[in-house]
Formats: C-alpha cells, structure tokens, sequence
C-alpha cells in the first residue's frame, strides 16, 4: 500500500471542509478507501468484545498514590526519606532534580478495598468507589516518558515522536462507522478547577498522521457553537447547497484523476460529512430531551457546555448512535503544588461523572459492548515535590488505569507495586500493552493491521512486542 500524501491544503469557501469525515455509503470509495464506511485490512481479525471506545483521558497524570494504589505502610513511612534502593537511578525532572532530600508523602486520604470484588479506590473518589465491582484496575502500567508532551503523545499514537495518527484515527481507518451522520472520532475537551490553567491539549493528539485525513477526529467544543462554521451562510438555502458540494465534488473528482491525491478524495468526504452534521450534530448537543435523573446521575454540571460532566453525558449520547471512537481531554491533572487543594478539586470535578457514566450505558444496555477508559499519561512520585503536601512530581515508572464495559472482567486489579508505590513487582502493563488490549477488544491484532509508511509497516502500537492483558479480560 503507497503512502499517503501529507498534503493540508485549504479548504475551499465554506469552511465546512474543517469536519472530518471517515463514512459515506451514499458516495462510491476511491482510490485510497478514505471515505469507506466498511472495515479493511481483513478487520475484524476474531469476533470484538467491543463496539465502540470511550476514552476518558485525565491529562496531567493523575496520583496513582491518593487515588488506586493501597499501601497502608506508607501512613508510617510518612516524612521518611525515600531509600536509593528503591529510587535506584531512575532520573526526574527538573522540577525535583535539585531537592537535597525526597521524602515520602503518604496518601492525602486513605485508599481502601471497595465493593464485594475489593478493588482499591481513594475517598477522593466516592462515587468511583460505587462501580468497583464493574472496572479492572491495572495498577502496573507504565511507560518511558517523563513530561506531559511526549507521554500523552505515546499513549494516544504509539511514540513520543509526534506526527503519527492517533488512535481514534487508526479505530475509524479501520473499522469504518455505523453512523453516516457524524464522523466516527469524536474528541471533546474541559478544564478542571484543580490546575487552572492545566497543561496544553495539541490538536496533532487526535491527528490522522498517515492515514487519510478524513480519520481524524472532530472537536465538539464547549459553548453556544460545538462545531465552528457549521451553518450555512445566511441566503443559502439547503438546496443550494447540496447542488454546490455537487458540483465542487465533480471538480474533485477530475483533480483527483489528474494527479491521484488521496487528500482530494478525503476532501469530498468532509464536505459531505460537514452537509450532514448540520442535521445530526445539533440533535446530539440538545439536552431538552434528558430527564432530570440524568443529571442527578451525572451531576448538575451536566447542564453546563464544555464541563467534563457535561461531555461525558454526550459520550453517552454519542455511544447511543454508534460513533466508534469518543474521547476526552481533561486537563488539570498536573498537581506539581496546593496536592491537597487542588487534587480534591479535581476529583470533585470528575468523580461524578465518571462513575455515572458506566451507570447510564449499564442501564441502557450500552455497557456490554462499549468499551470505557479512565486515566493519564503517567502517574506522580511518592516524595513530595517540595514541603510535605505540597505537590508530586512525575512518575512513569508505575501508575494505574481502569476499564470497564466492552469486554472487560469487572471487579478485578492486575499488576502489584512496591511499598512506595514506586516499582512495579508484579505484571507489568507498558502503555503499548494497554492500547494492544483496547484494539484486542474491538477485534483487531494490532501487529497485523499495518500500513507501509517511510520504509516501515507501521502498527497503531509500534514495531515493538506487546502483551493482550489477558487478565482482564471477561
């Protein structure tokens, strides 16, 4: 398969061409398959678990210490120095490469087994504490990158070199989508209150790469207008537009021919797309319809636009009209100082929501093939970056995540760490683990479905082995 061209060029007069688009039945696929609504590549490679994704991604790496990882010895080891033993030579960032001494900061609230299964889960989490019976916690997870930049760029494409599609993108690329109305990937984003303002979320995270650029995702954004330049011009009628994107598709089509652009094929495609979402797109963000339970389920935020409770109950909604692959960017994470403030508010901002979400698909009957995630880029050090309570630093060595739905063992944790939280001593999940897994679910082998770019068959994973989680698995 040839590689495919990088080219961005712009968009012509609407500005409609910025949606993307991965699935249109209604218009014959072209050369490079951009707009197929089908799977390829042989997709599936055995039967899925899961139908679609629902990637919850707190970004700023949150304390797998405060939250998940129950070690009671560290209330005794409080305000003791960390031994070279167990920090071993492992380098830090700048932020704690100068400390004279690292002392070991205990949970700022206890961690505890929760439910009948006994799933670790912190106070700050009450309302995460009420599904522990429905999620795997991996506690073993970890990964090379030290800062937000290359880590949430590893977990999110496979390298922390950037440029490379996401994987959302390669999910829409190969899979296809049920729904002709919406793009397949869906990307929203909030701010939370513990880290105001928490590190930057690059557009390039939910990127195509390689792959045609009609895989990227869409952002949904917060506000009176979710998608920018989604409306007609005023005395444009829908007539005169449908004949516009026919004529300008014919166009296309005869470029196309002359110089075998596949971004001119995907061009197509995303006007098309951006001529559906004028339908389909309001009805999703039009909450009239929600009972007042769901949001004493999810929380009164969820009135609000742009919150993290208000994009998860559109995750919800999302998930109920069969779009592939959904996620969201929470930023705030990154408690560096105030640990105790803002943590706490971070939490308030997301506990809610979180657990409610996997509540309503449960309910709705959604959960059994919706495959949902919870967590970060990395997660925080033991010691305190500074006064004792004052903040953590970044730590990659070892942190934790959890699933549920879509194939996923409820009620279980897998991977143990060392008293510090520090090592992991048992079951080790790399991040390339954890993606390999999320694939596995929908059906696909990750070292098989390849595309030849730059000399290389590149995979969602990388050239490097991976390990299905097995473990977790129902």
């Amino acid at each position: 398969m040839k590689s495919h061209s990088m080219s961005r060029r712009g968009f012509i007069g609407t500005g409609l061409g910025t949606m993307a688009y991965m699935g249109m039945p209604s218009m014959p696929a072209m050369a490079s398959g951009a707009g197929s609504a089908g799977p390829r590549f042989g997709l599936p490679h055995h039967k899925p678990t899961a139908k679609r994704v629902i990637y919850l991604f707190q970004s700023g790496g949150p304390s797998h210490i405060d939250l998940f990882d129950h070690k009671p010895i560290l209330q005794q080891l409080h305000g003791t120095p960390l031994p070279d033993s167990v920090r071993g030579t492992q380098r830090v960032t700048g932020m704690t490469s100068g400390q004279k001494e690292f002392l070991v900061n205990a949970p700022i609230q206890a961690v505890k087994p929760r439910g009948q299964s006994g799933v670790t889960i912190g106070d700050l989490l009450p309302h995460t504490c009420g599904i522990a019976d429905e999620i795997s916690l991996v506690k073993s997870m970890h990964t090379e990158a030290i800062n937000h930049d290359p880590g949430i760029t590893f977990i999110n494409t496979g390298s922390q070199v950037p440029g490379l599609p996401s994987m959302g993108a390669w999910c829409s690329y190969g899979l296809g989508s049920k729904n002709k109305d919406m793009p397949s990937y869906v990307v929203m984003l909030s701010q939370g209150t513990g880290k105001n303002p928490g590190q930057p979320i690059f557009s390039r995270l939910w990127g195509s790469g390689f792959i045609p650029s009609s895989h990227q995702g869409v952002q949904l954004r917060g506000g009176a207008t979710p998608i920018l330049y989604l409306d007609d011009p005023s005395g444009v009628d829908r007539k005169s537009r449908r004949n516009m994107l026919n004529d300008l598709a014919e166009l296309n089509r005869i470029r196309l021919d002359a110089t075998g652009d596949p971004e001119i094929e995907a061009r197509n495609y995303q006007y098309e797309m951006a001529y559906r979402m004028q339908a389909s797109a309001p009805e999703i963000t039009d909450l009239s319809d929600e009972p007042e339970s769901t949001f004493a389920l999810y929380g009164q935020d969820a009135r609000l636009p742009g919150t993290y409770a208000y994009n998860c109950l559109l995750a919800r909604r999302m998930a109920e009209r069969d779009i592939r692959f959904i996620q969201l960017f929470h930023r705030g994470w990154d408690q560096h100082e105030s640990l105790v403030r803002d943590l706490t508010a971070q939490c308030r901002d997301t506990d809610q929501a979180s657990a409610g979400l996997v509540i309503d698909l449960k309910q709705r009957g959604l959960l059994d093939d919706t495959l949902v995630i919870w967590g970060g880029e990395f997660g925080r050090s033991v010691y305190s970056q500074g006064k004792l309570n004052n903040g953590r630093d970044h730590h990659g060595r070892c942190f934790s995540t959890w699933l549920a739905g879509g194939g996923i063992k409820g009620g279980v944790m897998h991977g143990e760490t060392d008293d510090y939280c520090y090592n992991i001593t048992k079951d080790p999940v790399h991040i390339r683990d954890l993606n390999a897994t999320v694939l596995h679910c929908l059906g696909i082998d990750d070292k098989r479905f390849t595309v030849k770019f730059q000399g290389l068959n590149q995979s969602p994973t990388g050239v490097e082995e991976t390990h299905i989680v097995k473990n977790i698995l129902a």
